[in-house]
């Protein structure tokens, strides 16, 4: 099982390797660098190496494994820092003596689950119990915010069984917990197991999105919602705030568990927002966010090829707590990064070029990774559901979103969160632009608007979204002819459209009363700006000017209501305002008559 090399082009290496097999795992080198089979040509293997090739010199041994790139799956996964192989960078830190991660440190010196680490074990199932593959054993309490639930793991040479035997108490994560009797013999289970990356796990079945995933951001919640087990794309140029974006996801998304993944971003702009993740508190808990996430970093000064394995290292750790009943959130950013190194390693081996020399298989790859995301009935003999949502930001070289990976993107998400560099530059954050995102969940999210927030939640969403269509048409008459040109009606429109940017879309997510914002604080909001739109409409039809109806005390309150009314008194402060904001232009139309 082991070949020698023949060439080293950059992080690729050609060698001589009868027997290898499409994308498994071998040793290169003397000092044995991570690598994978990508391309397999006779006894000729190419490898994607994923460590530094300097001083690799051909001739030198490569040995197989015999198996593919795999996670390692079980307890102390919560809360690790790893890179895009898995391996602890934190433990490679000290084995290296110095922030610089030395080649050669394998899963034998750095590995990814601390398997000496003990857990009281509690056992869900019972000695003569029948389980089968995805079935729940047991749980280990790893933080205060996270339960790890171990399970049957649903590989394929497990069948389903009766349970033997099952442990109780303190055990090691590399203890056999339990042995179940199957047909093909007796299986023994442990608390962790490998899952090749490049594989989806299984599920029974993939289930409509039909709830939100509330991310106490307006702009997305209302207006361009996703739905739990759904996929979004966050595009947009250096400085428009992708980073922040993530952040906000990473700290108010309903999901129970979050693995941001960073991949090929600069090295500064990584260790900032690395730093800032580990300090997040969960704001339910006040605990460390970390207690319920599980970070992938590998940056832009990191090897290449290990840049696109870390984003299916990241889905797989998604997938695995998925199936333990989780609703799992992935921030992959960014993925414009993954597919550069998935172009270099690609033109490096000699494959054909495609677009801006892409190969031509990226929108399957992208559609590979985004089909990960769903809602699904989970394996197991009891039914059970889980989630993985994926969110991607993508860096387009100058904002241009035809570019190949942007384009292919969207025939594969659900959401898109365009970022403006205009609207970032003046000011304005989340800079989504309204104009360009869109969202495919709106009908299917409805039904859960309607029945927990309000039944007017879909005809006052659509109706401001229309305002604001009926806004960018209006600018650019006055462009032209300026606002006299305009009647008191569009001027309404105009005053109205300023209020739902102003007092609804712009949102600062460092406030802690203007983020997150509730669901119902949400529509409240959403509603008292709708309401000035309807009654103001009446009351120039009355003949009251629009400019008297926008110099009221309640209309120049309505852009701060955001910043003053707290998610807690949202309900009982903005019915109170809406009702004092009728009696006002109410009696404006009396005073006219």
């Amino acid at each position: 099982m082991r070949g020698k090399i023949e060439y080293i082009s950059g992080p690729v290496v050609k060698a001589d390797l009868p027997g290898a097999r499409l994308y498994e795992l071998v040793f290169v080198g003397e000092i044995k660098l991570f690598g994978e089979v990508v391309r397999v040509q006779g006894d000729k293997a190419f490898i994607q190496v994923y460590e530094d090739t300097t001083g690799l010199k051909p001739g030198e041994p490569v040995e197989r494994t015999g198996e593919p790139l795999s996670a390692w799956l079980g307890p102390t996964i919560i809360g690790k820092i790893y890179d895009g192989v898995q391996r602890p960078l934190k433990d490679i830190e000290e084995i290296s003596k110095n922030p610089f991660i030395a080649r050669g440190i394998g899963y034998d010196k750095a590995p990814p689950l601390d398997l000496k680490s003990e857990f009281d074990f509690r056992p869900a199932v019972k000695p003569g119990d029948e389980v089968s593959p995805g079935d729940v054993l047991g749980s280990v309490k790893e933080t205060e915010l996270m339960t790890h639930y171990i399970l049957y793991p649903p590989l394929p040479e497990h069948a389903p069984g009766e349970v033997e035997w099952v442990a109780e108490g303190k055990y090691k994560v590399d203890d056999v917990i339990a042995r179940i009797k199957t047909k093909r013999g007796v299986v023994e289970v442990k608390m962790w197991h490998k899952w090749p990356v490049r594989r989806p796990r299984p599920f029974k079945e993939k289930l409509p999105p039909v709830e939100p995933l509330i991310t106490g951001v307006r702009t997305v919640d209302t207006m361009f919602p996703i739905a739990k087990g759904g996929a979004a794309a966050v595009p947009g140029p250096f400085g428009s705030g992708k980073t922040v974006m993530i952040r906000t996801l990473s700290m108010f998304a309903q999901s129970r568990f979050i693995i941001p993944v960073l991949c090929g971003e600069r090295g500064n702009e990584a260790a900032d927002a690395l730093q800032g993740l580990l300090k997040l508190k969960d704001p339910a808990t006040g605990r460390p966010l970390l207690e319920r996430t599980t970070i992938i970093v590998n940056t832009s000064n990191m090897p290449v090829a290990a840049r696109e394995a870390s984003v299916y290292m990241g889905t797989t750790l998604g997938e695995y707590f998925r199936d333990q009943g989780y609703d799992v959130l992935v921030l992959a950013d960014s993925t414009s990064r993954w597919a550069e190194a998935m172009r270099e390693v690609a033109l490096r081996i000699g494959e054909m070029p495609s677009e801006e020399g892409y190969p031509a298989y990226l929108p399957t790859r992208l559609a590979e990774f985004y089909e990960r995301a769903g809602r699904v009935v989970l394996m197991g003999s009891k039914e059970r559901i889980g989630s993985l949502t994926i969110a991607a930001s993508v860096s387009p070289p100058g904002g241009d979103f035809t570019e190949p990976v942007t384009s292919n993107t969207l025939r594969f998400i659900g959401a898109f969160w365009p970022l403006s560099p205009r609207l970032a530059y003046s000011r304005h954050y989340p800079a989504i632009d309204w104009l360009a995102a869109f969202s495919r969940y709106v009908d299917t999210v409805e039904v859960w608007w309607s029945k927990n927030v309000s039944p007017e939640w879909r005809k006052i969403r659509d109706s401001l979204q229309s305002l604001l269509v009926k806004e960018a048409e209006l600018q650019e008459i006055v462009r032209i002819l300026g606002t006299e040109a305009l009647s008191e009606y569009e001027k309404h429109i105009l005053n109205v459209a300023f209020m739902i940017r102003e007092g609804f879309l712009k949102q600062d997510a460092y406030n802690p009363i203007d983020t997150p914002s509730a669901p119902i604080k949400q529509f409240l909001l959403m509603k008292a700006i709708y309401t000035y739109y309807e009654e103001g409409l009446k009351a120039i039809e009355a003949g009251v000017p629009a400019s008297a109806l926008r110099e009221l005390d309640s209309v120049k309150r309505l852009p701060r209501l955001r910043m003053e009314v707290t998610n807690d008194t949202a309900k009982e402060q903005l019915t109170k305002f809406i009702e004092t904001l009728v009696l006002e232009i109410r009696e404006k139309v009396v005073k006219k008559s």
